[in-house]
């Protein structure tokens, strides 16, 4: 199954980086305009130069985002800000973060490995959500260019006892190479484990497993293109060369500090839409409530609308909707029965989650938009904080959203381990995982030695 290897990362020299803090950034597909001009300022050798880089005026060719990220790439290596790690190692990871959802902080442990890419359909390695071209073709340039990764893809395993992190945790010094905390409070800590007994339980243990993708879809789409482009050029032998893998942070499905948050809904017009109509049309398929929404304390409303929604979903697929100018918002409760009519289409494990229970019902049958228009950014716009969300709407910017439950982890390996694919920001596992910790850079003459 999973084919898992220990690798020389490259890394911040910590030895001499104080303030690792402004170095990292997010993933670049969550990173906004005006987040992007922060993380440059916070640092000059901030990591967002090589995964986020910015356009000029002018750019060529020959001189474009995609190759100054590569002659930074070059530099840091030059001149040490980044190190290689001197023998083939594991990364361990634990954040320490506020989930955002009045529970107690809770800590999420991951390890850093390189993990053999697998062909389409292997079962090895399962994604859950739909791609882009547009996102493919961006992130394969970047490789191109610098012949590195430079963000893990989230990988998520089953390992109810938890025998492969504490194995991991258990050859781990008492001081962590990198301990750092960023300005929302979240602390990561990294230890560079270097121990050949524990590389083989990790790659035997792991050999039994398949690996769903929680994030970074698109970075793993591309990892399999740049792989075949390498081969093309270098040949598959000999076997296990660096371009047949891809960096990865595992985690554990059952790990306690597993956060998975909803994508909300934001739309920013719908064309003649008339209030009655719609509702009279859509009531054949949900139960509406009406509440009242004030707007005078946001947090505290949707605090008590989550909780209303939370409760619902125990019995069945619900959602909420808050429009622009309302006084009130409404609660939909799917109606018994009606399920089928989503469409004989779809597979009985999609039918399940309420993101296509939305789709179908409210965005297709009910407003009338095309399965195009259902990925067409200049219609929506997805926000995981309810209360940004319905700001965003009071203030009209958008003209509505759509409040969604999370999706539950169970619905996540039900969906992949049917090789079906989610409609996009069906999940946002929260935090995202950190740039910047490790990464892997690709010298097609070198072999990995797998344990």
């Amino acid at each position: 199954m999973a084919i898992v290897a220990p690798f020389k990362g490259l890394i911040y020299d910590f030895h001499r980086i104080q303030n690792l803090s402004s170095l990292v950034a997010p993933p670049y597909d969550v990173i906004s305009q005006e987040e992007q001009d922060a993380y440059y300022q916070a640092d000059p050798h901030n990591v967002i130069r090589l995964i986020l880089g910015k356009k000029k005026i002018g750019d060529s060719d020959w001189d474009n985002v995609y190759t100054r990220a590569a002659d930074y790439f070059q530099r840091w290596q030059s001149d040490r800000t980044f190190i290689r790690t001197t023998e083939p190692s594991l990364y361990i990871t634990s954040m320490t973060y506020d989930p955002g959802t009045g529970d107690p902080e809770r800590i999420r442990w991951g390890i850093i490995a390189l993990v053999r890419i697998e062909d389409q359909g292997s079962g090895v390695i399962l994604p859950h959500e739909k791609t882009f071209s547009a996102h493919r073709d961006d992130r394969l340039k970047l490789y191109r260019a610098c012949n590195a990764q430079f963000s893990q893809i989230f990988g998520l395993y089953e390992d109810p006892d938890n025998t492969i992190l504490n194995a991991c945790r258990e050859a781990l010094p008492h001081t962590p190479q990198m301990d750092f905390t960023l300005e929302n409070g979240t602390r990561h800590r990294l230890w560079i484990l270097n121990r050949k007994a524990t590389f083989n339980k990790v790659s035997d243990a792991m050999s039994r497993k398949s690996i769903f993708i929680a994030d970074g879809h698109h970075r793993y789409e591309t990892s399999r293109n740049y792989r075949d482009i390498m081969r093309a050029r270098f040949g598959q032998k000999p076997a296990n060369r660096s371009y047949e893998f891809v960096m990865m942070y595992l985690s554990n499905m059952s790990d306690e500090g597993l956060t998975i948050l909803p994508s909300h809904r934001l739309l920013k017009k719908v064309s003649g839409f008339q209030p009655e109509p719609f509702f009279a049309k859509v009531g054949k398929w949900f139960d509406i409530k009406k509440f009242p929404f004030t707007g005078q304390n946001i947090p505290q409303e949707c605090a008590d609308l989550k909780q209303g929604l939370e409760q619902e979903g125990q019995h069945r697929t619900a959602f909420g909707l808050y429009m622009h100018s309302s006084d009130h918002y409404l609660l939909f409760s799917l109606k018994p029965g009606v399920r089928p009519e989503m469409g004989e289409d779809l597979h009985p494990s999609l039918r399940k989650l309420d993101v296509l229970v939305l789709s179908r019902f409210i965005f297709q049958k009910g407003f009338g938009f095309s399965k195009d228009d259902l990925d067409d950014e200049e219609i929506f716009q997805y926000q995981s904080n309810m209360s940004a969300a319905v700001s965003e709407v009071k203030s009209g910017k958008y003209q509505m959203v759509f409040l969604l439950n999370p999706t539950k982890i169970g619905h996540v390996k039900e969906v992949a381990g049917n090789s079906l694919v989610m409609p996009r920001k069906s999940t946002y596992f929260y935090p995202k995982v950190l740039t910047g910790l490790v990464l892997n850079k690709i010298d097609p003459y070198e072999i990995i030695q797998v344990p």
